[in-house]
């Protein structure tokens, strides 16, 4: 093996060399588990042909385990500190493997695929807990190459995005993330391999994009299927019917639409899931466009004989 991951210790020196203290507005929590790492690594999937975007690195932990495995890796770094850094720890820890490893110091929630030359096909990050799901949801929106996607989150996060239509953590960020793809839950990570040792356990997701979307996928689309998901959690209280009547522009035609799709107006938002609201949009009036009507043709008008009044103007309407 030509890379050395790294262990409690090593974190610790290196934080103290850097005179780095973790930040707390960053979710800056860092793994220092060998075994950790290999299991995200090994459940991920990537291999030598995969090009890796790996986001918040910290201080190289999981970087050092996805070139081991022999990806190119994109390393996106909030922190100027470690981003300057990297570098020099898997330069370090390896050999030849730093040349598959780019850095880049960005916020990843403005993060664009016109900051990337080679488009990744699969996204591997240990995501804090403020930033998790939009960070997630925006690059799978940013990056279609992206096939498969492995995040260590919070475990309460976890929950909320593998959980299944009618459950009790069933609620937005579940249903958005399976208009990408399928979500799996890949079991718990204990607070103790993380340096600071955060107070909560947090809980590996693996989300594999569709192979063949069964809806559309261009933006204008998936706005419009997220507008319906927001419109039915903002009010979970209310049945369907209910809470898609503004939206509709009245209780009857909620109720309309909502037959037209298959779904029982009295169902609430919850029990919902994505294909129910796709179906929704694509069987709703506001989204087949009216195609405009053929011109009328001018009606001729007979000149009037003369000393006769004048016959009215007829217009096409």
């Amino acid at each position: 093996m030509t890379i050395r991951l790294l262990g409690r210790t090593e974190i610790r020196h290196l934080a103290k060399a850097m005179d780095f203290r973790p930040r707390k507005s960053f979710g800056q929590n860092f793994v220092h588990d060998a075994n950790t790492v290999r299991r995200i690594v090994s459940a991920s999937g990537v291999n030598r042909s995969d090009h890796v975007l790996e986001v918040g690195p910290g201080l190289g932990s999981l970087t050092l385990a996805l070139l081991d495995r022999g990806a190119k890796v994109t390393a996106v770094e909030i922190d100027p500190v470690l981003a300057r850094q990297l570098p020099t720890t898997i330069a370090d820890h390896s050999h030849s493997e730093i040349n598959r490893l780019t850095v880049l110091n960005r916020d990843i929630l403005t993060f664009k695929n016109s900051d990337l030359t080679e488009m990744p096909t699969a996204l591997v990050a240990n995501l804090p807990y403020n930033v998790a799901v939009p960070a997630l949801l925006h690059l799978l929106a940013e990056f279609p190459s992206i096939r498969t996607v492995m995040v260590m989150v919070q475990a309460e996060v976890a929950e909320r995005l593998a959980a299944e239509p009618g459950g009790k953590e069933y609620g937005v960020p579940s249903v958005k993330v399976r208009f990408f793809g399928n979500v799996r839950r890949y079991g718990m990570v204990s607070p103790t391999v993380f340096w600071p040792i955060p107070r909560v356990y947090s809980g590996l997701v693996r989300i594999d994009r569709h192979e063949t979307s069964a809806w559309p996928t261009d933006p204008e689309f998936r706005e419009q299927v997220f507008e319906l998901i927001d419109v039915a959690f903002a009010q979970r209280r209310k049945t369907s019917r209910n809470a898609f009547a503004e939206w509709a522009g009245s209780g009857n035609e909620s109720a309309s639409r909502l037959l037209a799709a298959s779904i029982d107006p009295s169902r609430r938002g919850e029990t919902l899931a994505v294909a129910d609201f796709v179906r929704l949009l694509q069987r709703s009036a506001d989204w087949h466009v009216t195609p405009k009507p053929e011109p009328v043709a001018e009606q001729q008008v007979d000149e009037p004989a003369v000393g006769t009044e004048q016959a009215p103007e007829i217009t096409a309407r």
